[in-house]
């Protein structure tokens, strides 16, 4: 059995539509009922989206790179952009009063809702949710 999957998208967003079948892969590969399916599909568009968007402006010469790897009932997936990164601290809470109507701001928040786990690194360029299995 395989020890990781990967995917690598182009910077573009017309792209996501690509996890679904990532998702559907890493169903079959660690077998994981369909709320966690939700889960990880949640998280991990919104992790892709803010990589190809913010990490690398939408430009299509740069790629985001997707592994996935299971063990110790977890299934780990790590998403690294081609970007400078950022300073996750930096993000705003979007629950204060202040940021509740913003149009973006969301994207981090929803990803600690949906997954067990979240660690940012190099330099906020490289992102690993985790899912306790």
């Amino acid at each position: 059995m395989a020890d990781h999957k990967e995917l690598t998208l182009p910077s573009s967003i017309e792209q996501v539509y690509r996890l679904e079948s990532f998702v559907d892969s890493l169903q079959q590969w660690v077998d994981f009922d369909d709320e966690i399916y939700s889960q990880i599909m949640m998280a991990l568009s919104e992790a892709v989206t803010n990589a190809i968007v913010h990490g690398n402006k939408n430009n299509e010469d740069k790629t985001v790179h997707i592994m996935a790897m299971h063990g110790d009932n977890k299934l780990s997936i790590s998403i690294k952009d081609e970007g400078d990164g950022f300073d996750p601290d930096a993000i705003p809470d979007p629950l204060k009063e202040e940021n509740l109507l913003k149009q973006g701001g969301r994207g981090v928040f929803l990803m600690n809702q949906f997954a067990d786990g979240i660690e940012f690194s190099e330099n906020g360029s490289k992102l690993t949710l985790t899912f306790n299995l």
